[in-house]
């Protein structure tokens, strides 16, 4: 498995991301929205390849780790490397729980909780709009320059 700098973006770098961004996926990476549930295109993706950040392109979750969780978002068991996937104590909307966000730009994805399937019994559950999709065999986004666009495997 190759290795990712997880160093974040600079500031001019960051702000090039940025300035790409849809609307919705801003309000989601960027001011920590949700998309709505069973809308999102990734839902039924069922291609071989690894989800990245829709920010800074660092891989995320391999579609292996996928399943269908029927929560309406796409949900996998585990991340594709611990290091990738920084956790949050999120206690908005009155609730306790567990944000992700990406650990190069700090990008929300989602939530984690602890009723998905073995081997973790983890279920991150994510927002479409936070991610990229890199099929088998195609290079993986290197949105920094980082001469890190290895075939996604």
């Amino acid at each position: 498995m190759p290795t990712f700098d997880l160093s974040p973006p600079g500031a001019e770098q960051r702000k090039v991301l940025e300035q790409g961004l849809s609307g919705d996926e801003r309000r989601v990476l960027l001011e920590h929205g949700t998309e709505a549930a069973f809308c999102g295109v990734f839902l039924d993706n069922k291609l071989d390849g690894v989800y990245c950040c829709r920010l800074c392109g660092l891989p995320l979750f391999r579609s292996s780790a996928k399943f269908d969780s029927g929560t309406g978002w796409p949900s996998f068991f585990a991340p594709y490397d611990d290091a990738h996937v920084r956790t949050i104590r999120d206690t908005s909307y009155g609730m306790i729980r567990t944000e992700i966000v990406c650990a190069r730009c700090g990008s929300h994805l989602g939530h984690v909780f602890p009723d998905g399937p073995p081997p973790t019994g983890e279920r991150h559950c994510l927002n479409s709009v936070s991610l990229s999709f890199t099929e088998v065999g195609e290079a993986m986004p290197d949105l920094l320059s980082r001469n890190e666009s290895a075939p996604a495997a």
